[in-house]
């Protein structure tokens, strides 16, 4: 087993990590009945796509010997309706280096093909920016 995931009440969640004891809380949106305290399910879907690319980039980035501390990746996620789903993922990543050509194309597809990317939906739009310092 990966996770609990433990109802609270009130539309919140507490997931734990079982190898780490980290927890995890997420609420209800609030335009979908929450209090929009925490991430909602949906906001921990969309910025695992973001966390996935940085980490899997910064494992390719040693073999490089180049370090990424410090880029930043904005999530924004778009709703659909009618049925209830996401239907579009904006990531935008603000790398700290600055890379040659080589190094970029080799760090780009890394992350194209990062586990959450592949395992997402097609039907999910995923529009996906690298700004390079």
């Amino acid at each position: 087993m990966t996770s609990r995931v433990t109802y609270l009440g009130d539309l919140r969640t507490s997931s734990v990590h079982l190898q780490s004891g980290t927890e995890i809380l997420s609420d209800a949106p609030k335009d979908n009945h929450g209090k929009g305290e925490a991430f909602s399910p949906t906001d921990l879907l969309a910025n695992a796509l973001g966390s996935c690319m940085i980490s899997i980039m910064a494992i390719k980035s040693k073999d490089l010997s180049l370090d990424l501390t410090g880029s930043t990746i904005e999530v924004t996620k778009i709703m659909q309706p009618e049925p209830r789903k996401i239907a579009r993922i904006i990531i935008v990543m603000n790398m700290s280096i600055a890379v040659d050509e080589k190094n970029k194309t080799i760090l780009e597809r890394v992350a194209m093909n990062c586990p959450v990317l592949l395992s997402l939906n097609p039907d999910i739009e995923k529009d996906i920016t690298f700004n390079w310092k």
